[in-house]
């Protein structure tokens, strides 16, 4: 059963202002200034920079993410894990051009100048249940595609530098009252396109229309994000009336089904779909793809990684012989899936995809 998610019509209530001017006052002292302007600096052919505050994407204290005018917040319905890393997304544009739609499954077609902006960053890390922001991966569309520049972040979380080759950093912090560690693996820009590639073309896994087609808190409202783009002129209002959406995987309301599926799609589908790094395997995990459990491999015998008693790919019924569950609850660098992007197990994931596979009927023996 697919979901439908509907675009609502905002009204804007524009309030009005009463200036009231008394004598030996000053005028500006409740007054706030709307910039005209974004004050983000990017220039095409200097880019990347070397440090993230060149960017002027954030104000004040740059640890506290407070993003300039037009640098939006956004989020995506289910989002990927990544050892537990939280994740505080952004958007920019240059002014006078605006993204479109191609279709619920397709990342929106994104002009020349838009930056997307994610830093991955924890809470509660221990001893003293700080917060600490690790990376800042952007996605820049120059004229002739995407480009990557990731920058990490100091001890002091004063600046971010850009940097070009693999690191780890040691992390324990508190999930939930769970004491949890993770050599935490910062990647080389040249493993991005592993994931980030379409036919070896590099190209955003996340902002997709069916991934954020939902509710966000701007602060001052609450707002449909696709239509918070449109009014902000980011977005060209050519959306269909009827999208196709995923859901929170972890809303346990909805049912498991398309929890599920929503699941694979985020954290599998960028290898695991046409022109993707895995497509060579029978498994296409793609949200518009999975009423056919034959793309999620329904009883198709595995060709590699077998280490126990896997018999297919997916074994409607029982997750014990299904190499899919075998290897999402794997933290063997060689046995895992994904093999990048985490070193440690998404128990709450894994437990998710154990209860889905195990509540379908028995098909393969």
């Amino acid at each position: 059963m697919r979901k439908f998610y509907f675009l609502s019509t905002f009204v804007i209530l524009l309030a009005t202002t009463s200036i009231v001017i008394s004598c030996g006052s000053d005028d500006k002292e409740n007054y706030t200034e709307i910039p005209d302007e974004s004050p983000v600096v990017l220039d095409l052919d200097a880019v990347p920079y070397p440090k993230l505050s060149d960017y002027n994407f954030f104000e004040g204290e740059m640890k506290n993410l407070e993003p300039v005018f037009r640098v939006i917040p956004y989020d995506l319905n289910s989002t990927l894990f990544t050892d537990y890393a939280k994740k505080k997304r952004f958007i920019w544009m240059p002014a006078g051009v605006k993204a479109s739609y191609e279709s619920d499954s397709s990342p929106l077609n994104f002009p020349t100048g838009t930056v997307l902006i994610k830093n991955f960053y924890y809470d509660n890390l221990l001893p003293d249940n700080t917060t600490k922001i690790i990376e800042t991966r952007l996605m820049i569309k120059k004229a002739d595609g995407w480009m990557f520049a990731n920058y990490v972040w100091n001890d002091e979380q004063t600046e971010a530098v850009y940097n070009v080759l693999d690191a780890t950093q040691q992390l324990t912090w508190n999930e939930n009252g769970i004491e949890k560690s993770t050599e935490y693996q910062i990647p080389a820009l040249d493993q991005c396109l592993t994931c980030h590639g379409s036919n070896e073309v590099a190209t955003p896994i996340g902002p997709k229309p069916q991934n954020i087609n939902k509710l966000f808190n701007y602060g001052e409202g609450t707002q449909n994000q696709l239509q918070k783009w449109i009014n902000t002129g980011y977005l060209e209002n050519n959306l269909p009336q009827q999208i196709v959406s995923t859901v929170d995987w972890k809303d346990t309301s909805l049912p498991l089904d398309i929890r599920a599926k929503s699941y694979l799609d985020i954290n599998c589908a960028h290898c695991h779909t046409p022109g993707g790094f895995c497509d060579y395997t029978d498994m296409n995990f793609a949200f518009n793809a999975s009423n056919d459990l034959t793309n999620l491999g329904k009883c198709i015998e595995p060709q590699d990684f077998v280490v126990g008693n896997e018999v297919y790919l997916l074994a409607p019924g029982n997750s014990d012989i299904s190499l899919v569950y075998t290897r999402m609850k794997s933290e063997s660098m060689e046995m895992r899936m994904p093999l990048l992007g985490r070193t440690i197990r998404d128990e709450e994931g894994v437990e998710l995809i154990k209860a889905w596979i195990n509540s379908m009927p028995r098909d393969c023996e």
